[in-house]
């Protein structure tokens, strides 16, 4: 009894840090609109220069380092030992600190050549004043993988949480204040590095208040294992990082290849710029579609572990089946509405229509990140982390490569053609190492093509029919009503065409919230 109670303590603490997640990448696609709208694409390109850093130093605090060393903690509990001072928090802090310093350096001291090498010596400022948001590792770090490791969960989501509300809130009125007094583009990055800092100081506030509270044991004395701690936080906390971060690490090669490969191209410094902008309108849009591809999916994933595998084969494969089919049809139809509304869209979000043709290319990375991202997350429930480190790692060499092989002819949409190989790549070796893993697992053979096909028919016959008799829309608040009207009835069309045509079995809908209205409309086609 008392060991279920654990496990449940356990998935209920890990369904709250995947809702936690869910609103921060809301909140992180969301506020990208308006500061495109206020700051423009120089403004916009200026920020998604400086953002893969403050991606992966988030990542790091968030993911990376906090789960090696929940996982040092966890172990050592079971060996019995405590989490003096002496032998466990200073050892720790201090190694985080060496690396945390190490990355600070070299930032700081590198920031003019990061800045040339990216294509834009403007951005030397805005580099070093990213440095300073890496020295804020170690506190964060620390706290939330101790907390965690004692299956406190609720520290790290409300940490979460209020640092991107404190974040979004101060680029947005750092974005108002450049717009209203015709402010220099660039002062955006420094902002929105200076907003990462105060929003990683207020998340160790919080923190501190929670570890305060939980207490967690300081009694103990052993001998201080070096190795374990040095081994465990480089690469389990490394690994960690990087199977959340693959959509930044994509960013980050379009940080240091997009700028010069566009003037390869034949594009002035000017509009390789503006149109790096235009082409970043995309991610806030492929970040949100990957959320509604994946979201419940990754859900139904907390529980997975290899020994629970062992233990039972058939019900957990099924689980596992599953959630790579919700994330396949949610995936697919998010992906597909995506392209066909995409010039409405882009519109009433970006006030124009330019790049519309690369970004619906761009768009296919939803399908592809969302199957890529689910099927991971699968290994990494498996046992597989450092394998699927691997596969990100991957993605970023195709993507760097694929970048100056492929922009030079075709520009912008070498880009996008290059992010869609990427996670093309990324996705299919998640895929054949979860099928070496359980071969009898066959997701591509339960799906129901014919299910779909009429599903997504359906839902491209409804929109190109309101598209038809709906005509060029002039006014913005117009373009909101019809891109919402369109995209949630699109939505429940192609969702009530699957459930209608059987594409999910009962047992599959009933792990779904609102699974008694779902069953309702999967059983009307049996009265």
């Amino acid at each position: 009894m008392m060991r279920e109670s654990e496990n449940n303590k356990l998935v209920k603490g890990a369904l709250l840090l995947t809702l936690a997640g869910l609103i921060s990448k809301l909140l992180s696609a969301g506020y990208r609109i308006p500061l495109q709208n206020l700051t423009g694409d120089m403004g916009f390109y200026v920020y998604q220069q400086v953002y893969p850093f403050l991606g992966i130093a988030m990542m790091l605090a968030l993911y990376g380092f906090p789960a090696a060393i929940s996982k040092m903690t966890a172990e050592m509990e079971e060996n019995g030992q405590g989490f003096s001072f002496k032998s466990f928090y200073i050892p720790v802090i201090s190694l985080l600190s060496v690396m945390a310093v190490s990355i600070f350096l070299f930032l700081f001291f590198n920031a003019a050549y990061l800045a040339a090498w990216a294509g834009d010596s403007n951005l030397t400022s805005a580099y070093k004043l990213t440095s300073f948001i890496f020295l804020l590792l170690p506190f964060t770090a620390l706290m939330r993988g101790l907390l965690q490791g004692r299956q406190f969960m609720q520290p790290t989501a409300y940490s979460q949480i209020g640092e991107q509300l404190i974040r979004v809130t101060l680029i947005i009125t750092a974005a108002v204040w450049v717009y209203i007094n015709h402010a220099a583009v660039y002062i955006i990055g420094q902002a929105a590095v200076a907003a990462a800092i105060i929003g990683g100081l207020a998340a160790i506030v919080i923190l501190v208040f929670f570890f305060r509270r939980y207490k967690p044991a300081v009694s103990g004395n052993f001998t201080i294992p070096w190795e374990y701690y040095v081994r465990t936080l480089v690469i389990l906390g490394t690994a960690a990082a990087l199977n959340h971060m693959v959509l930044i690490i994509i960013q980050f090669a379009d940080t240091f290849t997009l700028i010069p490969s566009l003037q390869e191209y034949g594009f002035t410094k000017t509009e390789a710029m503006k149109a790096k902008g235009v082409f970043d309108r995309g991610q806030p849009l492929v970040q949100l579609g990957t959320v509604v591809g994946s979201s419940f999916a990754l859900a139904l994933i907390p529980a997975i572990s290899a020994e629970k595998l062992r233990q039972h084969p058939v019900p957990l494969t099924h689980s596992i089946r599953s959630s790579l089919l919700f994330s396949f049809y949610l995936a697919a139809g998010a992906t597909i509405g995506l392209i066909i509304i995409f010039p409405e869209t882009n519109r009433l979000l970006f006030l124009n229509e330019n790049g519309t043709g690369p970004l619906r290319i761009l768009a296919m990375a939803v399908f592809l990140s969302s199957i890529g991202i689910t099927t991971s997350s699968v290994l990494q429930g498996l046992g597989y982390m450092k394998r699927t480190a691997l596969f990100v790692g991957v993605a970023f060499l195709v993507k760097w490569i694929a970048n100056q092989v492929l922009v030079p002819f075709w520009g912008i949409n070498g880009s996008a053609v290059a992010t869609v190989v990427s996670l093309a790549v990324f996705a299919l070796l998640t895929i054949m190492q979860l099928r070496r893993k359980l071969p009898s697992l066959s997701p591509r053979k339960h799906i129901n093509w014919p299910a779909f096909v009429l599903a997504a028919s359906g839902m491209t016959f409804f929109i190109a029919a309101a598209d038809y008799f709906t005509g060029t829309i002039a006014s913005r608040f117009g373009l909101l009503m019809y891109v919402m009207v369109t995209a949630v009835a699109g939505a429940i069309i192609y969702v009530t065409l699957l459930l209608r045509l059987k594409a999910f079995s009962e047992e599959e809908l009933a792990m779904l919230p609102f699974a008694g209205l779902l069953i309702r409309i999967h059983k009307a086609r049996d009265r």
